[in-house]
């Protein structure tokens, strides 16, 4: 991770240096995460994903609640094997459906859990793919920006390890949100809360 920092710093440095030697070069900035977590699509994207884990915790109750059950039933099988009114015959069917309902909860454990990673792992796939989509129409956007500006370059002012200083004049942030949310179908007026250019996945 910190060769990969002081690469990106590398890399900064070199782009300022040639700003710097080229006086007709523009240069502007904007703040990625402002972007990604203004973008109304990111709303939409989170609400989709919020849907998708609630529907998989309804899922991973159900089967709990068949867990809980089955349990029920293993101890009173238990109690009833160990029931001397009942004769011996009887008395050893109820121990032979105990030893298998116990089989029957220790393969609803293992199916729980694993579904549960398997939920876990199409929500993570899910959220990167739906914040990959995401950077890059807002990549693409800033492009189009920088170029009807006439910006040969445009650093991300949300990252302390590229931009050590950006004035506010330079700053597309602003336009380049109101252009992204242009006919936007839902209230964009408050930010997603908390989305570090990815969606919570979390169950």
């Amino acid at each position: 991770m910190k060769k990969l920092r002081y690469l990106v710093l590398t890399i900064a440095l070199l782009a300022a240096t040639v700003v710097a030697a080229n006086a007709d070069t523009k240069v502007a900035t904007v703040d990625m995460k402002k972007l990604f977590n203004g973008y109304y699509k990111t709303k939409l994207a989170q609400a989709s994903l919020e849907s998708n884990k609630n529907d998989l915790r309804k899922e991973i109750k159900d089967m709990a609640d068949g867990l809980d059950k089955a349990q029920a039933d293993y101890k009173d099988l238990l109690n009833q094997a160990g029931d001397q009114v009942i004769s011996s015959d009887e008395r050893a069917k109820r121990q032979q459906a105990a030893a298998d309902k116990a089989k029957e909860i220790n393969n609803s454990k293992a199916a729980i859990e694993q579904f549960q990673r398997q939920a876990e792992a199409r929500l993570a796939d899910q959220s990167q793919r739906m914040s990959a989509n995401l950077v890059a129409e807002i990549q693409k956007a800033v492009a189009d920006k920088a170029k009807a500006g006439g910006y040969s370059a445009v650093l991300n002012s949300g990252s302390t390890e590229i931009v050590v200083y950006a004035g506010s004049e330079n700053d597309l942030t602003a336009a380049v949100l109101a252009q992204l949310n242009a006919g936007a179908p839902i209230d964009v007026t408050t930010p997603a809360a908390g989305v570090p250019l990815n969606i919570s996945t979390n169950l």
